[in-house]
């Protein structure tokens, strides 16, 4: 049998066997070519691009979005700038989220600030008071 597995392309790319088929279905990866007994049969250029996929997700970006970047690859229109564009808009994204994350953080930072930690009821709580609306937060 000349060519791999998918629990054989899987292992080697670090990825569930399932992972396979489902990437075939959202078109990140070709159909493999078959054996003459119908199992399918992957070559190398899978385990690579198995590996792109997992780098370019470890990166943030979603499976549409490396669908496109995956389209860039080939297209033989395309240039480093489209690809360029693409890290940009991510990046945007990214810091954005960022940029939310920090607005979460500072929120309950203020609110512990302002509690005294009183033994008081829970009642007369600021963290809870400014939860429940009775109070603006700090």
């Amino acid at each position: 049998m000349d060519g791999m597995t998918r629990g054989e392309v899987a292992d080697k790319a670090g990825v569930n066997p399932e992972t396979l088929r489902y990437y075939e279905r959202k078109a990140l990866i070709p159909t493999p070519r078959r054996s003459d007994g119908g199992f399918r049969l992957y070559d190398e250029s899978y385990v690579d691009r198995l590996r792109f996929i997992q780098r370019a997700k470890e990166l943030g970006f979603t499976l549409a979005e490396i669908k496109d970047l995956l389209d860039l690859r080939v297209d033989e229109k395309a240039t480093c700038r489209d690809v360029k564009a693409q890290a940009d808009e991510k990046l945007d994204e990214v810091e954005a989220k960022i940029r939310s994350l920090q607005q979460m953080r500072d929120a309950p930072i203020r609110l512990v600030a302002a509690c005294d930690e009183t033994e008081g009821p829970t009642g007369d709580c600021p963290i809870l008071e400014a939860m429940e609306g009775e109070s603006p937060l700090p």
